[in-house]
């Protein structure tokens, strides 16, 4: 699904010049569940905006599902982010003033789906994640886990070929924080590819593969499955 290579970002102000990426390869197979770990200021997260369609790289080459993606411009990033990702967030990204069941119709609304099958499919994916009893509640009225399941579920309304986790357990107690990750372990297991930036060695052990990153570059890879 994933095949970077050569892959280098470098961020550039008047006085100085920082190297986020350098000279970095890696794959991830469709069906995977990768971990990606490192110091903080190694290039996690340059990675996972790169992974996600949200900036490009400087220099490198970037293949998601066979298509090279290095140098699309804004529009054809935006619609393929659309069609195939979904994000998870340490801090959750719900927008406060719409109920649970608005946030997670929101990436439906963006894609036109029309308001009947969008319905249906929040109404689904609320029951994957066992949260249909708080449809109707706002993010302020929920526990951090609970607000993470509903992330969760926004990231996966659109059935999106990759999910990309930044983190997300980060916010939660330890019981919380399992529980997500065995959400999105069973979303792995239906077939969703993820990546996951964590700094968690006890999250990490949910994947099948961790890279550890350093400087802009990978270090080791531990397959574990």
């Amino acid at each position: 699904m994933i095949k970077i290579t050569n892959l280098e970002k470098i961020y550039r102000t008047e006085e100085v010049e920082t190297v986020a990426l350098n000279d970095l390869s890696f794959e991830v197979k469709d069906g995977e569940f990768v971990a990606v770990m490192g110091p903080s200021g190694c290039g996690k997260s340059t990675l996972l905006n790169i992974l996600g369609l949200l900036d490009d790289p400087d220099a490198g080459s970037f293949l998601f599902n066979g298509t090279e993606v290095a140098k699309f411009n804004e529009r054809k990033r935006a619609d393929m982010r659309k069609k195939n990702i979904g994000f998870v967030f340490q801090s959750f990204n719900l927008i406060d003033e719409l109920t649970v069941f608005e946030n997670v119709e929101l990436p439906l609304m963006y894609a036109g789906v029309k308001k009947s099958d969008r319905k249906a499919r929040v109404d689904e994916v609320l029951e994957k994640v066992q949260i249909m009893h708080r449809r109707n509640h706002f993010p302020q009225q929920l526990s951090g886990g609970q607000q993470q399941r509903v992330a969760v579920a926004r990231a996966v309304v659109n059935k999106p070929k990759l999910i990309l986790a930044d983190e997300p357990t980060g916010n939660l107690d330890s019981s919380n924080g399992n529980e997500v990750m065995q959400m999105l372990t069973d979303l792995n297991e239906a077939g969703t590819t993820i990546v996951m930036v964590t700094h968690s060695e006890h999250d990490a052990r949910y994947s099948h593969r961790i890279i550890r990153m350093l400087d802009g570059r990978t270090v080791t890879e531990n397959i574990l499955v």
